[in-house]
């Protein structure tokens, strides 16, 4: 039993691996696109609504704590250790491996560029929303997928309480 949970997680953590991996290789792309294409303010319109201009991000979602730039890197490095913890716990929870890559990728990614030019590369650009790019993409949607997991797991755990409670 011990060893097939071991596998469990060893093949959860490889996933991981593979999902941050290659959110990393496709934002760091799309970026590089990004910067050759849409240099010197140039703008192009996909849809109304929706435009791809390059803008550099030096705070946290929404412009938020702008000029606060190695605090953010201490912040995301320690919220990235703290989810690192909770995977090492719970890696055998079916399908936990996706958010979890998905939010590291979405981090490293970002965390590369603040090391690199000093802000987060953004160009994907709604009108009604602030620019954003595929990691913050990867981030939201992990997140949202930790919480999708976290209520299956609350919800399986409280049928099992119940099923103890009533009895064979």
């Amino acid at each position: 039993m011990a060893a097939a949970c071991s596998g469990r997680k060893e093949r959860a953590w490889a996933r991981a691996l593979a999902v941050a991996a290659s959110v990393v290789l496709l934002d760091q792309a799309s970026k590089q696109a990004a910067v050759e294409l849409l240099a010197n303010g140039r703008r192009v319109s996909l849809v109304p609504g929706l435009d791809l201009a390059l803008t550099f991000n030096t705070g946290v979602a929404f412009g938020a704590l702008r000029g606060f730039g190695d605090t953010i890197g201490w912040l995301v490095a320690v919220t990235l250790a703290l989810l690192l913890v909770h995977f090492l716990r719970s890696a055998s929870t079916p399908w936990l491996w996706l958010p979890v890559g998905a939010i590291v990728g979405g981090a490293l990614s970002n965390l590369a560029d603040r090391a690199r030019v000093g802000a987060v590369i953004d160009f994907i650009d709604p009108v009604a929303w602030p620019a954003f790019n595929l990691a913050d993409s990867a981030i939201v949607l992990g997140v949202a997928g930790l919480v999708l997991i976290g209520e299956r797991a609350a919800k399986r755990a409280a049928r099992a309480d119940e099923q103890r409670a009533a009895g064979p």
